[in-house]
């Protein structure tokens, strides 16, 4: 865990996501809840060392995914604030969802044996579309700007020119993309960069400038643009994946012990692309039957 501003620590080492704690005058602001049950307990144990004891105020979960909500059983009672559609996301978490997350860790059973009781803290409070928490002497803006998922948020502090963007950019890293609208997270990015900040705390890899979402940008263009050039030269949904697939796998690092499912994730966000492109075609294609018809009644 690192202190990039007074009282401002990230953790960017532990699996999942990167994870933040924000120290004011009356307590601790979570952002962000490590998935793995040890890393989650270090993480609050740290936090309250370097607090002095304080307590926790608040955890932020920017979205709904494993890696940003599971740790949050090991900050209680401590209230959750998330957009009202990870809140949805996240009532619905059951047995299923529980069994995933412990299948994931299969090949690592030290960790997986970790998973004996995982409770899923669901957010007490939910925002539409922006929310501002004021104590102890820290501005904390939490802003929904959608893309990654539909409940992706960031945690804007003006004071310090500081943002936390979650998902909304990996660096040096593919994003997973199959929740994503393409489109939305395009306006998202180029909102962050609108913001101005001094330094961005990405939800992957480490403390970076607005340079890097720039990057992220022309990542999800290219990919936008070679899926419609094959698409409207009517290839197939799994043509277009495999071909693009090997177009962009060079575009960040792909691990050689994460190499398949990383291209099973690249795979995952071409395939989204493709049916948000398939989605608008036939939209079309009814708005042009509807306006025929209205044509044949006059």
């Amino acid at each position: 865990m690192r202190e990039i501003s007074p009282g401002i620590y990230v953790e960017t080492d532990h699996r999942g996501a990167n994870y933040a704690g924000i120290v004011t005058d009356v307590g601790i602001i979570v952002l962000d809840s490590p998935v793995v049950p040890s890393q989650a307990r270090a993480f609050r144990d740290e936090l309250r060392r370097v607090s002095g004891g304080k307590p926790f105020l608040y955890i932020i979960n920017t979205d709904h995914h494993r890696g940003h909500i599971l740790g949050n059983q090991f900050f209680q009672p401590t209230p959750v604030i998330a957009h009202e559609l990870a809140w949805k996301h996240m009532k619905g978490y059951g047995d299923n969802f529980k069994q995933r997350v412990i299948d994931s860790f299969k090949k690592e059973p030290e960790i997986q044996a970790q998973f004996t009781d995982i409770q899923i803290i669901v957010p007490k409070v939910t925002f539409s579309h922006r929310l501002d928490v004021v104590r102890g002497g820290r501005d904390l803006r939490i802003i929904r700007i959608g893309g990654h998922t539909a409940a992706t948020s960031v945690v804007w502090m003006p004071e310090e020119k500081l943002l936390f963007v979650g998902d909304a950019v990996w660096v040096d890293q593919h994003p997973y993309m199959a929740q994503a609208n393409s489109k939305e997270w395009l306006d998202g990015l180029t909102y962050i960069r609108k913001l101005k900040a001094d330094r961005i705390v990405p939800g992957r890899g480490p403390v970076c400038g607005r340079e890097a979402t720039d990057r992220m940008s022309e990542y999800i263009r290219y990919m936008r643009a070679r899926v419609r050039m094959y698409y409207r030269q009517s290839k197939t949904k799994q043509e277009i994946v495999q071909t693009v697939l090997r177009e962009v796998a060079g575009w960040f690092p792909v691990p050689t012990l994460t190499k398949s499912k990383t291209e099973s994730q690249i795979k995952q966000g071409i395939g989204r692309i493709w049916n948000e492109l398939e989605k608008a075609g036939r939209a079309k294609e009814k708005a042009a039957e509807a306006e025929a018809e209205e044509a044949g009644e006059e």
